[in-house]
């Protein structure tokens, strides 16, 4: 990936195109355009846009019980070649930033935003082009029953040795390099996004 050309080509915030939008075709069509890499890739996005037909009023409320879109991205900092990842409370793992859409279809704007607020960095840049699509299982709790994340996933781009602070979902913030993987808590998910970025991971 290349990844300086993607970070000149990055949304800044405040751009009006992050801009929330309730209107479901958004999402359908940010998932219809991602180029797939590779046969999964392409039935996870096929899944998804099956699922977003199916619930063309509520694919994006996590009051869709049996599950919803989400958006995450794994935020880069170029020049410590390393990505930053959250300790995250509820699934006691290392994990990209990211979060529930909240009734918002524009998925690039989604991404951004729980970016900005899971680590504290105020000039943050995202790339409004997909890198992956995971579609996995959140386990039942008191709250809420056993459901589906149908997550799309962006790179965003931190200022050069940014200091992240972590919000009240995250145990700890922690930048990694693709070699460090190995030694923290994560899932399979987390390294295929530092494969796609890093080449590595």
């Amino acid at each position: 990936m290349e990844l300086a050309r993607r970070e000149l080509a990055a949304w800044r915030v405040g751009d009006p195109r992050l801009a929330a939008n309730a209107d479901l075709a958004l999402a359908r069509a940010v998932l219809a355009a991602y180029a797939v890499r590779d046969e999964a890739q392409r039935a996870e996005r096929e899944r998804m846009l099956a699922f977003v037909d199916l619930h063309p009023l509520d694919a994006h409320r996590r009051t869709l019980q049996v599950g919803h879109l989400t958006a995450s991205a794994l935020v880069v900092d170029r020049t410590r070649g390393a990505a930053l990842l959250t300790h995250h409370k509820k699934l006691d793992r290392w994990l990209q930033l990211g979060g529930h859409c909240d009734g918002d279809a524009n998925l690039i704007g989604v991404a951004l935003r729980e970016a900005l607020e899971e680590s504290g960095l105020a000039d943050l840049a995202i790339d409004p082009t997909p890198i992956d699509l995971d579609i996995h299982t959140i386990p039942a709790r008191k709250d809420e029953p056993e459901h589906l994340h149908l997550d799309t996933r962006f790179v965003v781009f931190a200022p050069a040795n940014s200091v992240a602070t972590a919000s009240d979902e995250s145990h700890a913030l922690a930048w990694f390099t693709p070699a460090e993987l190995s030694r923290i808590e994560t899932d399979d998910s987390v390294r295929r996004l530092f494969r796609t970025v890093f080449g590595s991971g």
